[in-house]
């Protein structure tokens, strides 16, 4: 995607459907007059009267406990500099944002036109009631030092300066691990920081605090070499200037053991890292391009341990690794304060979760046969679920053992039960599938690229890395939707109607009718179907032209369907295909199935559905805990149609004991698990989450999956065929772009396990 196209499409991300990225939403009842009569005038005053008598009520009553301001002055924005208060609001957003998605926080974004110290001081103060806690963000140093340090003196709820300890944070624990994988010591290592801002000073301090000697610590700012003998130095870097007599970086980094790079790109050389002690630890986290290549940097000294701040290199040093969980923790003790103590157990708990085994939907999500703690593996990824149950536990800990806590936590098994309930309340399994997808994105092609919206997919999932787009329709067309919307690169399009590849088209037609002779299709039938656009993609497919296909977009499923069935065909010891959908909902990822192909299954098949769907969720790295739906629950009916649940149950308890299934169930006690347990405790479901449903007929689980979709907004991510023997995945009919996209990553992944499993079998 050119600049340009880039720009236009942030704008318009931020500008529709409507501007902005967060929204005030109600959390209480409010359809009837009763409930606005209790959520205002006069039922409000009752709660007023209460925080009167008692102002830490406040907390039982309002939202504050889970309220985090996000304050800027827009004095040092990351990359843009001092753009004032207005032009950084979309940053404070997106912070926000971050903030509800991994930790549940509700974030509310505020721009202080307040250059000046005591006036920023005091505007916080004054709003500060309203807050659970305060994360300041994107303000210059050494303004940044005062403000924090008076507002911590002043307030009595969390402030943190993010840009200060975050990183510090995440880049602390990265470094203790390194340390030990060296077998080298913190208080002897020799380290140079490249940087002397906010967040350079915090990093220092931090190690500091775990035992790095100020002796061992060189610091440089864009001058050179900060040392004792230098004038006019702040305070700030005052406490770690060197007496050695060095001037560069090129002196600095002698012998060095740690290399930590907060400053601009490419400003070390090979030749610096050559002259680096054994076992060089280096942290080079410009952004976006770093101090050194990584690539350039492991070439040069194969004993290197390197990190960085992007996403597409071992060791990301990435602050959403802390923040959220920091203040998550500071939240529910209502921790006056995040003092050193808690930071300080933040570093350990993600220096220690880097060292437990890795969940499998971590490996899957970043494409590992199997992540294990070592030199590409020293900090946790951002997707790891484990966060929110491994670190605002220990922040929320070190407050209570350092007095700060004024709620402190009694039932630990409990609390951590209910952070990771609220992994449901995201999108993550969106964010997990595209970043799978990019790990090795295979050849798709889009069977209807001259539509609009078809085409604008394949351009997302190309500009994002998900895929790597064939365009096939009309070639006109698809070069003017192309100069539409500015989708530049060089991707390879085919026209079948066309005589452009009439070689291929004969060679296919050859192939299919060699396939389909004795089915009563002749040469000249074969010849014809090659010249529509599902019959050719198809035949890409099958003969490794390509590696997915993804059509339906513009034409009804059952006559999609059929050509996929003829070409392709389902894979082996599959007797009938079967269709699922992905619902990203409030309680997590839901499964349901049949969404879309077989009408009225007998027992058997609708038990063989529930092993494909199985089989497939655990390719996503998620255990499936399956439901199978009825009107009816455990044998209360003796109808046929409950009787085919309960056989289809009993015979996935015979033949698929590993699968967690059970039924017939009605589907408010399959996804009520205390109804569940009151009333049928023996089930295999009880104390389960239930996170897959399987429904007796076509029309329960499409019309299901529609309302879902429909009325409570949920995502959703299919029809995804099951059973097919390649990844040919069908949109239904006029899905959105963002529909396409997350079909093609699912097409991606389809094609990566069926490639796994090919080579597993050579």
């Amino acid at each position: 995607m050119s600049k340009e196209s880039r720009r236009k499409e942030a704008l318009i991300y931020h500008a529709k459907p409507q501007p902005g990225k967060i929204k005030i939403v109600p959390t209480k009842r409010y359809a009837t007059q009763r409930d606005l009569a209790l959520a205002y005038s006069p039922g409000v005053a009752e709660p007023c009267l209460e925080i009167q008598k008692d102002p830490k009520n406040v907390y039982k009553y309002t939202t504050k406990g889970n309220l985090v301001a996000v304050i800027t002055n827009g004095s040092a924005v990351l990359g843009l500099g001092n753009i004032g208060p207005e032009a950084s609001k979309p940053v404070m957003e997106g912070k926000s944002l971050l903030f509800k998605i991994f930790a549940d926080i509700d974030g509310m974004d505020i721009e202080l036109d307040a250059k000046d110290v005591d006036k920023f001081v005091e505007t916080v103060k004054t709003i500060a009631p309203t807050f659970g806690g305060i994360n300041l963000e994107d303000i210059k140093a050494p303004e940044a030092f005062e403000i924090e340090k008076r507002l911590k003196e002043e307030l009595d709820i969390p402030v943190m300066h993010d840009d200060q300890h975050g990183t510090a944070i995440i880049s602390a624990a990265a470094l203790l691990n390194a340390l030990e994988i060296t077998g080298k010591k913190i208080e002897e290592v020799r380290i140079v920081i490249s940087g002397a801002g906010a967040a350079a000073i915090s990093c220092t301090r931090l190690y500091k605090a775990f035992g790095a000697k100020v002796e061992n610590i060189v610091m440089l700012d864009s001058k050179g070499v900060i040392r004792m003998d230098r004038e006019n130095l702040s305070a700030e870097k005052t406490e770690f200037a060197t007496s050695r007599k060095i001037d560069t970086l090129e002196e600095a980094m002698k012998d060095a053991d740690v290399f930590i790079g907060l400053s601009i790109a490419n400003i070390v050389t090979p030749d610096m890292l050559i002259s680096m002690a054994p076992n060089p630890i280096v942290f080079a986290m410009a952004n976006p391009d770093p101090e050194i290549d990584y690539n350039l940097a492991v070439a040069t000294r194969e004993d290197i341990i390197m990190a960085t701040g992007r996403s597409d290199h071992p060791n990301q040093v990435n602050n959403v690794l802390g923040f959220p969980f920091i203040f998550r923790g500071a939240l529910d003790v209502r921790a006056t304060k995040i003092n050193e103590a808690m930071k300080m157990a933040a570093v350990k708990a993600l220096a220690e979760l880097a060292k437990q085994p890795v969940p499998e939907q971590v490996n899957i999500a970043y494409n590992e046969t199997r992540l294990t703690f070592g030199r590409e593996y020293i900090i946790p990824k951002p997707f790891d679920p484990r966060l929110i149950a491994e670190v605002p536990p220990a922040v929320a800990h070190a407050a209570m053992e350092t007095g700060v806590a004024k709620e402190p936590i009694t039932n630990w098994n409990e609390y951590r039960e209910t952070l990771l309930q609220r992994l449901g309340n995201d999108r993550k399994e969106v964010r997990l599938l595209h970043n799978r997808a990019r790990t090795s994105p295979k050849r798709v092609v889009f069977a209807e690229a001259d539509q609009l919206d078809v085409l604008k997919a394949a351009q997302i999932t190309y500009d994002e890395g998900i895929a790597i787009p064939v365009l096939m329709g009309n070639k006109e067309t698809i070069l003017n939707l192309k100069k539409e919307i500015e989708f530049d690169a060089e991707v390879q399009i085919i026209d079948p109607k066309t005589d452009e590849c009439n070689e291929t088209k004969e060679y296919y037609a050859r192939k299919y009718w060699g396939a389909r002779k004795r089915r009563g299709v002749t040469l000249y039938d074969a010849q014809k179907k090659m010249r529509e656009r599902n019959y050719f993609a198809a035949m890409m497919v099958n003969e490794g032209d390509a590696d997915a296909l993804i059509t339906g977009y513009s034409r009804s499923y059952p006559s999609v369907v059929k050509p996929m069935l003829e070409l392709i065909g389902k894979a082996n010891g599959v007797t009938k295909i079967a269709a699922m959908n992905l619902m990203i909902t409030e309680r997590g990822p839901m499964f349901l199935a049949d969404t879309s192909i077989n009408i009225d299954p007998t027992a058997k098949e609708l038990a063989k559905i529930a092993q494909m769907t199985a089989q497939t969720i655990r390719m996503f790295g998620i255990d499936p805990v399956i439901a199978m739906l009825s009107y009816t629950n455990f044998g209360a009916s003796s109808n046929e149609r409950a009787a085919k649940v309960k056989e289809a149950v009993s015979y996935l308890h015979r033949h698929y004991p590993d699968i967690v299934v059970d039924g017939e169930l009605q589907s408010d006690f399959a996804l009520n698990s205390s109804m569940l347990q009151k009333n049928f405790s023996f089930s295999k479901l009880a104390g389960r989450k239930v996170n897959t449903l399987v429904f007796p007929n076509l029309d329960a689980a499409n019309i299901t999956y529609k309302l879902m979709k429909e009325l409570n907004k949920a995502e959703s991510i299919g029809p995804i065929l099951l059973g097919m023997r390649k990844p040919v995945h069908i949109l239904q009919l006029g899905s959105s772009v963002d529909e396409i996209v997350n079909m093609t990553a699912i097409a991606v992944i389809d094609a990566q396990e069926k490639e796994k499993r090919a080579r597993a079998m050579v």
